[in-house]
Order: C-alpha cells, then sequence, then structure tokens
C-alpha cells in the first residue's frame, strides 16, 4: 500500500523516544557534478513539523527535508522526497530534487535493507538524493532529536 503524506509525520510518534544520547554521530557527504565532493561529519538528524533537517556539526548550514511519498517495507519506511531547502548565512535555498529515497529505521533492532547487506541502525536514517543540478547527497546516521 503507498501513501503520500508529509514527510516523517507518522514517525513522530515512533521516533519519540529515539535521541542519541552520544551526540550527533551522521555523516553527510555531497559529490558536485565536477567530481569533488566533500564529507560532513557529525551532522544532527532532527525531526520536526513533519520535516527532517540535518545540521552541520559548527551548526552553519541546514537542509529540510519536506514532503514525500513513503511507504511501509517490512519494519523499515521508504520515503522519495520532492522537497528540500538549505538554510545557510541567513539565507535560505529551495533545492530541487531531482530523485532520491529516504530510509527509516523505527525499530530498537538492525534492520537490512531488501536485496542488500547494508544494515540500517536502531532509529536510523539512510539517504540518498540527487538534485536536478547533478549532485548528489548521502547521509547515514541515527535520529538525534524529535519535536512534536
Amino acid at each position: 500500500m503507498h501513501r503520500v503524506f508529509i514527510l516523517f509525520a507518522a514517525l513522530t510518534a515512533t521516533f519519540a523516544g529515539a535521541a542519541s544520547a552520544a551526540g550527533a554521530t551522521g555523516t553527510a557527504t555531497i559529490a558536485s557534478p565536477d567530481g569533488s565532493s566533500k564529507s560532513y561529519p557529525n551532522v544532527r538528524i532532527t525531526i520536526f513539523n513533519e520535516s527532517m533537517a540535518v545540521t552541520s556539526a559548527d551548526g552553519q548550514g541546514t537542509v529540510v527535508f519536506g514532503k514525500a511519498s513513503c511507504t511501509k517495507v517490512g519494519e523499515l519506511v521508504r520515503c522519495l522526497p520532492w522537497d528540500a531547502t538549505l538554510f545557510q548565512n541567513g539565507s535560505k535555498l529551495h533545492i530541487a530534487l531531482q530523485s532520491g529515497t529516504v530510509w527509516l529505521n523505527p525499530t530498537n533492532d538492525y534492520q537490512s535493507l531488501a536485496d542488500s547487506s547494508e544494515k540500517i541502525a536502531p532509529h536510523g536514517v539512510m539517504l540518498a538524493v540527487r538534485t536536478k543540478r547533478g549532485t548528489y547527497v548521502t547521509l547515514t546516521g541515527v535520529v538525534d532529536e524529535v519535536h512534536r
């Protein structure tokens, strides 16, 4: 069954107790069309107002993923995001997404992706998106904070 709804809205209650005690442990990587790439360790993953925010370790940049089409696949939730916004240096920039997938594990156990040896940590997130400009963004980590 496939449903369209605001990204993570139905997951907020599930992740409510999932805040990471150890602090931000997510890693985001941005690969530009020119072949250059940069990794950002210790990003913070927050679910709030029916969105998911990924904030750099220095707090200077945040990408918010808003709306998506989501469906449950076994114990995991797969979302296809279509909206992202970058907040940085007091500016707001809409990011046009071409394609992408967000996998969420709302359980307390490691879960395997179908047809893959990859596992997602308890309360974990795995994201891969491509912008219309050809930039690839990947993210792995655990939800650090949830606001209802």
